[in-house]
């Protein structure tokens, strides 16, 4: 396991496990697995109504909750309720959140982040950040905040680099966290002939080698699944290096190919939707 180091100092884990369109049983399943197979960064969010499934797992797996960096995020609907937080801990069955993070920039954001700056000084979270924000809309957080965000998770893999925010962030000090970061299971990034090459030197699939890539390009990541066999080898990727000329070969496939675009049309739809989290298993 390789770990980077956020601007306050925390510890986060490079490689993790997402839940996104994972139920309740599945969440529970996989996040025991990942735990199992030596995880220990398991990413979740309100929207995603399987955080008490999460909190389960935690339990289940027997490890200390200091040794687990648990990662959540609020969803725009619940930026002005004031126990939102709290309500958040509860399904989780923690005491704290690792790593706290605004789902989307839709609705009052800032709002949203005030009332995590609140939590980061009431200990109740470690560490902030934000997720689905451009360049400009970081900016605009950085500008207002009390408690600089730590990390801006957002789409990220060979095909869409985001070489430009990159930069940006690096200067802030903000760390990258990518999801997607296998392109969504795109079958032509799978099969790039570059990736092929690779795969067959280090005796690795391609996604492991994009997976590689991610790390020593300094992006935390967060693959998610289902599949037991996937989850395990998601998570072999600490036994072998890329070259710099081999880091440069995968750069190159960057073709600013996106898979989730965001319209206004569609934040404004986040800020009206709720998650039904009380309904959840």
């Amino acid at each position: 396991m390789e770990y980077t180091t956020l601007n306050n100092g925390i510890k986060m884990p490079m490689a993790g496990i997402g839940t996104f369109l994972l139920t309740p049983d599945q969440a529970e399943s996989a996040v025991l697995e990942a735990l199992k197979d030596g995880y220990r960064l398991i990413d979740t969010a309100n929207a995603y109504v399987n955080e008490k499934a999460v909190g389960r797992a935690m339990k289940k797996s027997g490890l200390a909750r200091e040794d687990i960096f648990l990662e959540t995020k609020i969803w725009p609907s619940f930026y002005e309720q004031e126990d939102a937080i709290e309500k958040t801990l509860e399904r989780l069955d923690t005491d704290y959140i690792d790593l706290l993070l605004i789902h989307q920039p839709s609705g009052n954001y800032v709002a949203g982040y005030r009332l995590m700056e609140k939590a980061y000084k009431a200990g109740k979270v470690k560490a902030i950040g934000l997720s689905n924000f451009t360049k400009e809309q970081v900016q605009e957080i950085l500008d207002i905040c009390e408690v600089k965000p730590a990390v801006l998770q957002t789409e990220v893999h060979p095909y869409f680099q985001e070489k430009e925010l990159k930069e940006f962030l690096e200067k802030e000090e903000i760390k990258i966290q990518a999801w997607y970061p296998l392109g969504h299971g795109d079958s032509a990034l799978l099969e790039e002939a570059a990736l092929v090459e690779l795969g067959k030197k280090y005796q690795k699939s391609t996604a492991q080698i994009i997976l590689r890539w991610h790390i020593q390009d300094g992006n935390i990541v967060i693959p998610g699944s289902k599949n037991n066999d996937h989850i395990k080898d998601n998570f072999d990727i600490f036994d072998f290096k890329l070259t710099e000329n081999e880091m440069s070969e995968i750069s190159a496939l960057d073709c600013n190919k996106r898979y989730y675009t965001s319209t206004p049309q569609m934040l404004k739809k986040y800020a009206e939707m709720v998650p039904p989290v009380d309904e959840q298993k």
